[in-house]
């Protein structure tokens, strides 16, 4: 019986939603009852003794006008939140109890506009906490509060309803272009976020890319999904800036997807209205698709020359530059490239070295025995350096230096050249040049 009217006592709150506040006074014509129970319910609230309060509460709720007191409203959605997670394993009352929550949300934002953007960023929470079970409710519901909030949404509810997207196209009720668009509209909005400090700066960051791989993950975005989606787009508005970005990083972010033509008129687009680092990155990405070293060299090279780019994004772009160049045979590039990312970025310093490393260690150089096999001090230099700078490389480290040694020349063939182990030896190879130690082999 005490569960019957506890839930009839919570049917009153859908009344509250199409009341009208009463000329009557600030409690309301109930004004004896509202105060008196109001009182009765803060003092227990504040003991957090939400079983004694919660009663209480109910008739001040029941007595007063929503504009009686905001923090009744939202000192409401405290109780009723625990009595949901109480009866968790009850689904019919946990649900009634869930929709009891809503509705004093919606109040909290019809009548306290005031605190609107709070009130609808805490619902959107409470919304992914309670109704996981209903994913097209749930959709539907963070949809609207980021429509209402805008740049004034928390950060990680953007990925709360990328999430709900993107478990919703698994199972077959989503087409990818409604993921794709929820992806779009969030970027946009983060992009415009204003932090007010570096705390909340380095969090929107860490959101951005929690963003991003939520969405690459989810494999939605294929190659063919996004041509078919935005090539009529493009054609429609060849010059709109904004498109033209959307259109670039998504690509960029998708495998194999920065060589076809769509890419290369999107970029085009960014670089010739907004010229900036981020452009001549997405044309070295083009070109590197193609393979083109010469281009793909030239807009690198100008991405990083750009001063708005601060030292660990040039330090990736030096790296990822590094790496192609190795992979395409210019590895004297590829060696000078990696070796400014490690100057810039301590955090890629270890994968540098290791890709010198390799560098050298691939190295087939031309000369007698020792000039031969002296590039192999070098890449066990730079191995060494690699391991100690980043920990997890070590075991991959340790195994290169246990093949490069093999090829350490004899101690009769240093000798041979008046060479002794501990000897500074400089090493010229392909455009390369370094200072090592001779070590032969014990």
């Amino acid at each position: 019986m005490k569960r019957i009217v506890l839930l009839i006592s919570f049917a009153v709150l859908a009344s509250f939603g199409g009341r009208t506040v009463s000329a009557q006074g600030k409690y309301g014509p109930d004004s004896t009852e509202c105060i008196k129970y109001l009182s009765y319910y803060t003092e227990y609230y504040k003991q957090k003794n939400y079983e004694a309060a919660l009663p209480n509460w109910r008739l001040a709720y029941k007595y007063c006008p929503p504009t009686a007191r905001y923090s009744m409203l939202s000192d409401g959605t405290t109780l009723i939140r625990n009595l949901i997670n109480k009866n968790a394993s009850n689904a019919v009352y946990k649900e009634q109890l869930i929709d009891s929550l809503m509705t004093i949300y919606d109040q909290r934002v019809e009548y306290w506009p005031k605190y609107k953007v709070a009130s609808l960023n805490n619902k959107a929470l409470d919304m992914y906490n309670y109704m996981k079970d209903e994913p097209v409710k749930l959709l539907e519901g963070l949809t609207d509060v980021v429509s209402k909030t805008g740049v004034k949404t928390k950060p990680n509810i953007f990925l709360l309803q990328l999430n709900t997207a993107v478990e919703l196209y698994k199972m077959g009720m989503l087409e990818p272009e409604k993921v794709i668009d929820i992806y779009e509209t969030g970027v946009e909005t983060l992009a415009k976020i204003t932090p007010k400090n570096d705390v909340e700066r380095r969090s929107i960051e860490k959101n951005v890319t929690d963003f991003e791989s939520i969405f690459i993950g989810s494999q939605v975005a294929s190659c063919d999904n996004l041509i078919s989606l935005f090539t009529p787009r493009y054609e429609a508005d060849p010059q709109n800036l904004d498109l033209a970005k959307n259109i670039v990083r998504m690509m960029g972010l998708t495998d194999g997807c920065t060589d076809n033509d769509l890419f290369l008129k999107a970029v085009t687009t960014m670089y010739t209205m907004e010229p900036s680092y981020t452009s001549a990155y997405y044309l070295y990405k083009l070109y590197a698709g193609r393979n083109d070293m010469e281009n793909a060299i030239k807009y690198m090279d100008e991405a990083i020359a750009y001063p708005e780019s601060d030292n660990v994004t040039d330090a990736g772009y030096w790296f990822e530059l590094a790496a192609f160049c190795y992979k395409n045979g210019n590895s004297a590039k590829a060696y000078s490239a990696a070796q400014e990312a490690a100057k810039l970025d301590e955090a890629i310093a270890g994968k540098a070295y290791m890709l010198i490393g390799t560098i050298w260690g691939s190295m087939v150089c031309s000369g007698n025995e020792i000039e031969r096999r002296a590039p192999y001090w070098v890449a066990v230099d730079y191995m060494t350096k690699a391991k100690n700078a980043d920990p997890s490389l070590a075991s991959d480290a340790a195994n290169l230096i246990r093949q490069y040694s093999a090829y350490y020349p004899q101690t009769a063939e240093a000798f041979m050249y008046d060479l002794t182990d501990g000897q500074s030896y400089t090493v010229s190879c392909g455009g390369m040049r370094a200072v090592t130690t001779v070590r032969t082999q014990k």
